[in-house]
C-alpha cells in the first residue's frame, strides 16, 4: 500500500443531525478537510460527482480551491460522469485546476452511475449518436478528452486573430503537462478495466462492481486488477499504472466511534440490481478495534493488490470528526498494511 486518501461523497442535508446543511457548508468543509488531511499526512483528497443531487456536481472550482490552499496532497475525483462533459471545455478547466495545484490533479472519470433523473445528460445538451448507448457516448467523450490534453495543436488559426498566435495549429489552453498520465477510469466491470488499460489510464475500482462471478467483492476486484495490469502490459505502455480501491473503514478507538459504527462490525457484501439488467455487488464496511481491523484488511485481496486505498468518509459528521477518522487509520492501521 503506497498511498492512502479519502473519498467524500459530498452530501449536504438540512437535517438537524447533519453538520453539513448546505452546498456552501460542503464546499468550505471539503477545503478544510483537505487541509487537515494534508497536515495529518494523508496522500489524497478525492470527491464523488453527481448531478441533480445535493452533492458535488461541479468539481473543478472545489479542486482549484483545494489546490490553492494545499501544497502536497493529491486532489482528485471518483468519478466525473463523462456522459455530461464537453471534452474541450473539460480540458480547459482541468488544465487550469492542475496548474493551480502544481500538477497534483488525479482525475477519476467514467460512464457514471445511475443518476437522480432520467437521462440527465440530455439536459446538458448531449445525446448518444445513432446506434450508441449512454456508455458509448461516455467513452467517445473520454477518448476526445484524452486526445486534447496531450497538448497537440489541432485547431486552424484565424488569419486575423485578436492576439498573435504561435506558429502551426492551436491547442486548448491552458495546457498542463503530465495531466494525461493522471487520468483514472472508474471501472465497474472487467471489460471496462481492460479498455482503460488499453488507453493507458489508471484504474479506480470502488465499493460497487458488476457481479460477474458470484465471488466476494474483494476477490472479484483482485481479478479485475490482474486483468487490467495484464492488458496494460500487453498494450506496451511504458509508464507504471496506478490502481485504487475504495473502502468504508473505521477504527473503533473511542466511544463516539463505537456509537456511530460499532453496528458495522458484522457487515457483509450485498448483491442487488442497479438497473433493469445489471446485477451488482456492494462491498462491506469494515469497523473494528485496530488490531482486529488490521487482520480483516490484510485478508482483503483487492486492498493487497492495489497501490492506493481511498477511505470513504462520512462528511456530514463534520471536519473534526472526519480528521479523527483519518488520523486513527494512519496511526493504528496503515503502518501494518505497508503504508510508508
Amino acid at each position: 500500500m503506497k498511498k492512502i486518501g479519502f473519498l467524500s461523497f459530498g452530501h449536504w442535508s438540512p437535517s438537524v443531525h447533519s453538520q453539513t446543511r448546505s452546498a456552501a457548508d460542503f464546499l468550505h468543509q471539503s477545503i478544510d478537510l483537505a487541509v487537515a488531511a494534508e497536515e495529518l499526512g494523508v496522500d489524497g483528497a478525492y470527491f464523488r460527482v453527481h448531478h441533480f443531487a445535493q452533492q458535488a456536481g461541479s468539481p473543478f472550482p472545489l479542486l482549484s480551491a483545494i489546490g490553492a490552499r494545499t501544497s502536497r496532497i493529491e486532489i482528485g475525483t471518483g468519478v466525473i460522469d463523462m456522459r455530461y462533459e464537453n471534452p474541450l471545455y473539460m480540458a480547459e478547466t482541468a488544465g487550469a485546476a492542475d496548474l493551480i495545484a502544481g500538477g497534483r490533479l488525479q482525475l477519476g472519470i467514467s460512464r457514471g452511475s445511475p443518476e437522480q433523473v432520467i437521462d440527465g445528460w440530455r439536459y446538458f445538451g448531449y445525446a448518444p449518436a445513432d446506434g450508441e448507448t449512454g456508455a458509448d457516448m461516455a467513452r467517445r467523450h473520454t477518448e476526445a478528452f484524452l486526445e486534447v490534453i496531450k497538448g497537440r495543436g489541432f485547431a486552424q488559426p484565424n488569419p486575423r486573430p485578436m492576439f498573435p498566435n504561435p506558429p502551426g495549429l492551436l491547442r486548448v489552453e491552458p495546457y498542463s503537462e503530465g495531466l494525461r498520465d493522471r487520468i483514472w477510469w472508474g471501472s465497474g466491470s472487467n471489460a471496462t478495466a481492460v479498455w482503460a488499460a488499453q488507453l493507458g489510464m489508471n484504474l479506480q475500482s470502488s465499493t460497487l462492481k458488476d457481479d460477474e462471478t458470484g465471488e466476494p467483492l474483494h476477490v472479484q476486484q483482485r481479478k479485475q486488477i490482474e486483468a487490467y495490469r495484464a492488458a496494460y502490459k500487453e498494450a506496451g505502455h511504458e509508464r507504471e499504472p496506478r490502481v485504487s480501491v475504495s473502502r468504508s473503514i473505521f477504527a473503533l478507538t473511542s466511544d463516539t466511534d463505537r456509537a456511530y459504527f460499532g453496528r458495522d462490525r458484522n457487515s457483509r457484501d450485498q448483491v442487488g440490481m442497479i438497473d433493469d439488467t445489471t446485477r451488482a455487488i456492494f462491498g462491506r464496511s469494515y469497523a473494528a478495534e485496530p488490531d482486529e481491523l488490521v487482520k480483516l484488511l490484510q485478508e482483503d485481496e483487492a486492498i493487497q493488490a492495489a497501490d492506493t486505498l481511498l477511505l470513504t468518509v462520512p462528511n456530514q459528521l463534520g471536519v473534526d470528526y472526519n480528521a479523527h477518522v483519518l488520523e486513527s487509520i494512519l496511526t493504528h492501521v496503515a503502518p501494518d498494511l505497508g503504508w510508508r
